[in-house]
């Protein structure tokens, strides 16, 4: 029977190259630098990006269900909205229904700003040569993370 190696010393875990965090930031700033040249092409930071993404998947939502899309607070959002909005590509109107909530909703603008948008995903896609089903598997797994550490701070 083959004996388990030890554990490394205690050190070796205060390395970065040992972080998961550590490569997950990292790769997240690389992202970002990523997007940036394609992002600017349209007129788009990244986080405008996030939200004009989901309001192409499902356009008119309230401003509290887009912050729980991308798990962002209305403080951080609103900003980004009012932007959006400055450059035309939504509006945000008070819910007839419920004046407590705001709408958002893409003007014309906004839509066809996803025919410029369209072969952003395709180019990330062949950038990290990755299949569709290996990029599948590795966005679970991060989500998985994800969610993960939003349970345990609960």
């Amino acid at each position: 029977m083959a004996t388990k190696p030890p554990p490394p010393p205690a050190e070796e875990k205060l390395l970065l190259d040992s972080f998961l965090c550590f490569a997950i930031y990292s790769a997240g700033h690389a992202f970002n630098q990523f997007y940036r040249p394609l992002l600017d092409a349209i007129g788009l930071t990244y986080p405008q990006y996030l939200v004009m993404v989901a309001l192409w998947t499902q356009n008119d939502q309230t401003v509290k269900a887009l912050g729980d899309k991308l798990l962002l607070d209305s403080s951080t959002l609103t900003p980004l909205l009012k932007r959006l909005e400055s450059a035309g590509h939504l509006t945000r109107m008070r819910d007839p229904a419920d004046e407590r909530q705001v709408r958002v909703r893409l003007t014309a603008t906004g839509r066809a700003l996803k025919n410029q948008a369209k072969s952003i995903p395709v180019c990330v896609q062949g950038t990290l040569g990755l299949s569709s089903s290996d990029l599948k598997r590795v966005q679970a797994d991060v989500l998985g993370i994800r969610d993960r550490l939003l349970s345990a701070k609960a």
